[in-house]
């Protein structure tokens, strides 16, 4: 919902700090992709560790890298089918890196129903981005939905900077990523209605 409604509108300023701390160097988005992956796996290795803070922190600097890759792209010309593909697949890492750390967790510490809820949301995550590729390979739109990637991330960094809401937000998470689905499968059955 978020990119939805915003695009790419930070693109200028983003690509502004960018060439304020590195002046006319040029590094590849893919190399930007996979340092906020870095970035991510470190989010989920401190969540692990029992050091939400610190995870939600470098969850932060992986979505600004994220943000960064793409901006970066566009603004030098350098948007690439692979690297559109690559950076896509990086942020499922991420994303199940830190879902699946948020498990572990709540498993260790034998918070069985949140536990479950995490898996749920786990499998609720996995599957937005599929419906929209799917749909997106059969030609049709797939990019809908009320929980998107940023609107994830800012939920998570919420929660691990504020423990006693993670709970909460797992609970959303989990309900809201399948919302997303239905509403993703039901705009792709609205775009093919005239099929036999």
């Amino acid at each position: 919902m978020i990119s939805s409604k915003i695009g790419h509108r930070f693109d200028p300023v983003v690509l502004s700090l960018y060439r304020a701390i590195l002046g006319q160097k040029t590094i590849s988005p893919n190399v930007i992709s996979s340092a906020g992956t870095l970035f991510g796996f470190l989010a989920a290795a401190l969540i692990f560790k029992g050091l939400p803070a610190a995870g939600a922190a470098s969850l932060i600097v992986a979505g600004f890298f994220d943000i960064l890759d793409g901006a970066i792209a566009r603004g030098t010309g350098r948007v690439t089918r692979f690297g559109g593909f690559f950076d896509s697949v990086l942020d499922r890492y991420t994303d199940m890196a830190v879902m699946g750390a948020i498990l572990f967790v709540y498993v260790r510490e034998g918070s069985s129903g949140y536990a479950v809820a995490a898996f749920v949301a786990v499998i609720g995550t996995a599957l937005i981005p599929y419906a929209r590729a799917r749909a997106e390979a059969a030609g049709l739109s797939g990019k809908i939905g009320l929980l998107e990637r940023p609107e994830r991330l800012v939920l998570l960094i919420l929660g691990l900077f504020v423990p006693f809401l993670l709970n909460y937000i797992i609970i959303i998470l989990a309900v809201l990523t399948h919302v997303t689905v239905i509403q993703r499968i039901v705009h792709v059955r609205r775009q093919t209605r005239k099929d036999r």
